[in-house]
């Protein structure tokens, strides 16, 4: 998300890395780049090797985490905290909009110091960001459909999550909470990949879920539901509130309230995390302490 928003706003290259595999290859880093270290108890070890890895090749640190003096904090240049308040769940979604609205927050800063985006521009998009909190609020009514659409697919072997552009790395988020919590594979792609090989397995008992909310990305989404439904695939779309032309053909609509298809992200992640909440729930999972994983991973 960070990449896409610094880069359409800010207009300044940016590259995603897995700390894990950063520190293990020699990455191309200066005294003029800019490393954001993001971790949520800003103890994860790989994520603090690479740090020092980075400070070794002059770049400047800023680390973003929750955890008031953690070790990540203390080892980054500059910095700022979520302040999303304690983490009882293990894979904590508060953290998540938290991250990205600081994210998203310091895009904008920067955006508008380089002069890369209009004052106008810059004014509306901070106005609209202040409206973010309570259409999350509208989209955690949602609760109700999501808790019945979750008794439906409870049982599925198999999730596909589909976005483009800004969706994409929703369809990431909400494929990383199911499997993390219900223990059921799933996976996120971008929609315009499906044909290169996941396509293969789509049939009726393969749910998808298709975030196509309104966005410069629209109309290519929905000839991908429509190449979903001709396999005989179960979509479950999260749309934009009013949409009429994609709940005709998926077979769960979800409708989320409409804002900048940049800030998109942290209203349409949230009835994909209740989604996995009440799936996790029905199959008796422990949600906030799922199998095998830690709140802070401290060892390689």
């Amino acid at each position: 998300m960070a990449e896409y928003i610094f880069e359409e706003f800010c207009r300044i290259p940016v590259e995603v890395e897995y700390a894990s595999e950063f520190r293990y290859r020699n990455p191309i880093v200066n005294e003029r780049d800019v490393v954001f270290a993001i971790s949520q108890s800003g103890e994860t070890a790989d994520t603090l090797a690479a740090i020092e890895l980075a400070k070794s090749k002059g770049a400047t640190i800023f680390g973003i985490c929750n955890v008031v003096g953690s070790s990540i904090s203390r080892a980054s240049d500059e910095g700022a905290y979520t302040h999303a308040g304690p983490e009882i769940g293990v894979a904590s979604t508060k953290a998540f909009t938290a991250q990205l609205t600081l994210l998203t927050m310091i895009a904008l800063m920067v955006a508008n110091q380089k002069g890369s985006i209009s004052e106008r521009r810059f004014h509306k998009l901070l106005t609209e960001l202040e409206t973010i909190p309570s259409k999350i609020e509208e989209a955690l009514k949602l609760n109700a459909q999501m808790e019945s659409i979750a008794d439906t697919f409870k049982d599925a072997r198999n999730f596909l999550y589909l976005g483009r552009g800004y969706n994409f790395p929703v369809a990431l988020e909400g494929a990383l909470k199911l499997k993390e919590i219900s223990y059921i594979h799933a996976e996120g792609y971008p929609a315009a990949e499906m044909k290169h090989g996941p396509i293969a397995l789509i049939d009726t008992e393969m749910p998808v879920v298709v975030i196509a909310t309104k966005d410069s990305s629209y109309e290519k989404i929905v000839s991908n539901v429509q190449e979903v439904k001709a396999r005989k695939g179960r979509v479950i779309a999260v749309v934009t509130k009013g949409d009429t032309l994609i709940p005709e053909m998926a077979d769960f609509t979800i409708e989320v309230p409409e804002t900048h298809e940049a800030l998109m992200p942290m209203v349409a992640v949230v009835p994909l995390q209740l989604l996995s909440y009440h799936i996790a729930v029905m199959r008796g999972c422990n949600v906030d302490q799922p199998r095998n994983l830690a709140k802070s991973v401290t060892v390689e």
